[in-house]
């Protein structure tokens, strides 16, 4: 975790601050992004995937768009061999794949929780560990360099 100083105040631009949790760096278009570049290298972009359009799904407000929403969310990710199929437990799949037929807001509730933790557990702490979240970082710090530093 790096170090701040009390000049230091940080903005949702700010690369750093994206290794503060997982929450700050997928609410950050440039941070969503920068994760989704990583996970899509280590072929595992599904999960964030998912995670978005669950997100999306628990804002839908029409009943005809709720069930077109979980069809799409259930064949692309739950279903067995979906394109994009997650990696979550069988009661879990099983549960979802019962009431796919009557979806409510939260039936992939469960799923997604459970993504979000494989996320945070494992991709997330490598994505920070990886040359391409550094090399975010070192050519932000040379900027903000560059700008505190005209002369430079």
């Amino acid at each position: 975790m790096p170090v701040k100083c009390c000049f230091h105040r940080s903005t949702p631009t700010n690369t750093m601050a994206w290794c503060e949790s997982m929450d700050t760096l997928l609410a950050n278009k440039a941070g969503l992004d920068a994760f989704r570049t990583f996970l899509k290298s280590e072929f595992s972009e599904e999960n964030v995937e998912f995670w978005l359009a669950c997100e999306d799904y628990k804002k839908t407000e029409s009943a005809e768009k709720i069930a077109s929403k979980a069809r799409m969310i259930y064949s692309e990710f739950i279903q067995a061999d979906a394109p994009k199929e997650i990696n979550i437990d069988f009661s879990t799949r099983d549960l979802i794949s019962r009431n796919i037929s009557q979806p409510t807001l939260k039936c992939f509730d469960e799923a997604q929780r459970l993504i979000y933790s494989l996320m945070a557990k494992d991709s997330f702490p490598r994505f920070l560990k990886s040359e391409a979240y550094k090399k975010l970082v070192n050519s932000q710090q040379d900027g903000n360099h560059k700008r505190w530093l005209p002369f430079l």
